[in-house]
């Protein structure tokens, strides 16, 4: 089968790749020359672990293009796999997945399958079907098929090449049968059903796991009142199977393309199909308070931040990302900025991307010793592993005034203890030795 990708995000690109690695030839589309050419001399327009490697080892399998007209013609299969950001109300653009479905249209000459990767809201497929029918050129017979992907930034390829199952939405039985030759090589269970029920897995399942984070982060905010550790509290939870023990990690929210963006959407289908989601609404409101909570916990120690020197570790939303969307960091560093503070910031992956919003405006180091030094104050953002593996003496000898606030619970509180820091994390007791 010829297998087309339309998009080259982490949706596109990581299914492109993730496909190569059974055997199968892909084309990737995108209307980015600078990405695609990226792409052929072997580089990835993303930061994520183990994608790039793929690439390479798999390049005779995989070719880029610009050119849609000639690779959509003759596909047996098309993925469309382009962004669908958010709206200012909070509903889902999917001008990009229109866009593409009428290029398509317009362009292949035989029967072929449309696998809509993107995250689109519940009836989009159906959508797609209607404008790709209205605007076929062919008389060619089009079967389009739901089926969302569950990768996470950061473990992307895992996620998809190790996926715990592969969700169908088909309307047609030769549809499904096509869709288990491309993923077969997979050996991961299907989920077979309407496309309708397909769209809402994909949103059921991300919105459940963004009220987990927001469930354990508003525990963790009463665990500081009362004097229990969330930390303690969330095993203890975990280790009963009908809650498990992810996505209980206590912090100041979530972040990146999926969980913000997916909550909001889902919350806006229910208003407009005049039903409230309440749940859905909790969590977005709670995630948007606890992103400020390192900020408000500053201003124990200070009431002006003006003029004050600010060290800030990692600025991506995520470790083993560039991907600065929702970012805690990004509103955080907004209001320092407002208020006069000096920044400092170090974050070797998230810096390039972070660069496009403050070029002058903070200084960028090359490492955390170079970042602490002399700071009045210490934000921790992410919890990449340079900074779980970080000597906290460190914190004692170089700041100006060792006062750490740890939005990730980086540290063991028993090892903080043994130096002379203020160290003020999440959901569990403050540690003030000064």
């Amino acid at each position: 089968m010829k297998i087309v990708v339309a998009g080259t995000g982490y949706v596109g690109l990581v299914t492109a790749v993730c496909l190569s690695e059974i055997g199968h030839e892909i084309t990737c589309v995108d209307i980015d020359e600078n990405k695609i050419n990226m792409l052929k001399g072997g580089i990835s327009p993303i930061f994520e672990p183990g994608l790039e490697e793929i690439m390479l080892k798999n390049k005779d399998m995989i070719s880029y293009t610009t050119d849609a007209t000639n690779a959509y013609k003759d596909a047996d299969v098309i993925f469309i796999g382009v962004g669908t950001p958010e709206k200012k109300d909070g509903s889902a653009n999917l001008k990009y997945v229109f866009a593409v479905a009428k290029q398509i249209a317009q362009n292949i000459e035989k029967d072929c399958v449309i696998v809509v990767k993107s995250t689109v809201p519940i009836g989009t497929n159906s959508k797609v079907e209607k404008m790709i029918v209205k605007n076929l050129k062919e008389k060619v017979k089009v079967n389009i098929v739901s089926n969302p992907e569950f990768l996470s930034q950061g473990t992307a390829v895992n996620d998809t090449l190790h996926a715990q199952r592969i969700i169908l939405g088909v309307n047609s039985k030769e549809a499904e049968e096509v869709m288990k030759k491309v993923y077969d090589g997979y050996n991961q269970p299907y989920v077979i059903t309407n496309r309708e029920s397909a769209e809402m897995i994909k949103y059921a399942s991300n919105d459940f796991l963004a009220l987990k984070v927001s469930y354990i982060n508003e525990i963790a905010n009463l665990c500081e009142k009362v004097g229990a550790n969330i930390e303690d509290v969330a095993k203890g939870m975990g280790m009963d199977s009908r809650i498990g023990d992810k996505f209980l990690k206590a912090g100041i929210g979530y972040g990146g393309s999926c969980f913000p963006k997916d909550t909001k959407a889902l919350h806006w289908l229910s208003n407009f199909y005049d039903y409230e989601l309440k749940t859905v609404k909790a969590a977005i409101e709670v995630n948007s308070n606890q992103r400020l909570k390192l900020l408000k916990k500053a201003r124990k120690y200070y009431e002006d931040l003006e003029g004050k020197n600010i060290a800030i570790l990692g600025l991506t939303f995520k470790p083993n990302t560039d991907d600065l969307r929702e970012a805690p960091s990004m509103e955080n560093i907004s209001i320092l900025l407002e208020e006069g503070a000096n920044i400092k910031a170090y974050d070797p992956i998230g810096e390039k991307n972070f660069k496009k919003y403050y070029p002058t405006e903070i200084e960028y180091c090359q490492n955390v010793d170079q970042t602490i030094k002399d700071a009045d104050i210490c934000f921790i953002f992410t919890e990449w592993d340079f900074i779980k593996k970080y000597d906290i003496a460190n914190f004692e000898k170089l700041m100006k005034n060792p006062i750490v606030l740890d939005g990730r619970n980086c540290f063991e509180l028993n090892k903080v203890k043994n130096y002379k820091i203020v160290y003020d994390s999440i959901g569990r007791d403050t540690i003030d030795n000064l």
